[in-house]
């Protein structure tokens, strides 16, 4: 906690909003979806979802696959506390639904499904996405496909095992946003970002999530920005975003959001 208590504080340092940035590219991406004002209507949706989690209290049986909670130690957990300790906020939720709104991805892959908060953003963003997505927990996994089927949310496929072993079997495929989401750690964070890498092209959008969550994901977002298919990164402190045009002159950007 300590850790990201500091690097929040050099980040607000570091950090600008739209002025200053020269890329048309960027400059869009922050005015026209990361400060859209805009009330959708699908905010009442994702909303009520995560407040039917947190009034849930059945409990999951969960299998950590990954670094595991810093607030959740426990393996048995009711489904309203981990709607509230580790499932995606209502902004970065409002956040996601715009990002899918805006960049019309076709196909979708999320890394750690958990309880669907963000699956379910993303979806409603673009309802004709095909969307995969990879939970490490059996039990976790079958909770969010019921979810699923009770919002009525279509085109999306659920893994459910190690990352590891479940995109070794998605490399044929083309993914235009990814959502890393699961494990954070730098050696299982940098090892998903070169396999999928292949699946990409170059409208692709990656997002990395807790790029701050420890030492080690700083120094693998680190890493990842300085990748050469890599072009345009965006740190937003919470998340970060890195993007394969061919066109853009290598840049990173620190913002606010």
């Amino acid at each position: 906690m300590l850790y990201q208590i500091v690097q929040y504080i050099k980040f607000i340092f570091k950090s600008t909003n739209q002025h200053g940035v020269h890329s048309p590219f960027v400059y869009d991406l922050i005015t026209k979806c990361f400060y859209d004002k805009t009330k959708y209507g699908a905010y009442k949706n994702i909303l009520n979802y995560k407040k039917e989690l947190l009034k849930n209290n059945s409990k999951i049986k969960v299998t950590d696959l990954g670094a595991g909670s810093n607030v959740m130690k426990q393996n048995e957990r009711s489904v309203s506390i981990i709607a509230k300790n580790a499932g995606t906020t209502y902004k970065r939720a409002k956040l996601l639904y715009r990002l899918t709104n805006y960049f019309k991805p076709n196909t979708v892959l999320e890394l750690g499904t958990s309880l669907g908060i963000a699956t379910h953003a993303i979806s409603l963003g673009n309802p004709k996405a095909k969307i995969t997505t990879i939970e490490g927990c059996p039990n976790t996994s079958v909770f969010a496909e019921n979810n699923f089927k009770n919002q009525q949310l279509s085109d999306i496929v659920i893994f459910t095992g190690n990352f590891n072993n479940e995109i070794k079997k998605l490399t044929s495929n083309t993914y235009n946003l990814i959502f890393f989401d699961g494990n954070h750690q730098k050696e299982a964070t940098l090892q998903y970002f070169e396999t999928l890498l292949q699946t990409a092209n170059n409208n692709s959008v990656f997002i990395f999530d807790d790029i701050y969550w420890s030492k080690d994901m700083t120094e693998a977002w680190e890493i990842i920005k300085q990748h050469p298919k890599i072009t345009v990164t965006i740190d937003t402190f919470f998340w970060g975003f890195a993007f394969l045009r061919n066109e853009q002159v290598k840049e990173h950007f620190t913002i606010r959001v």
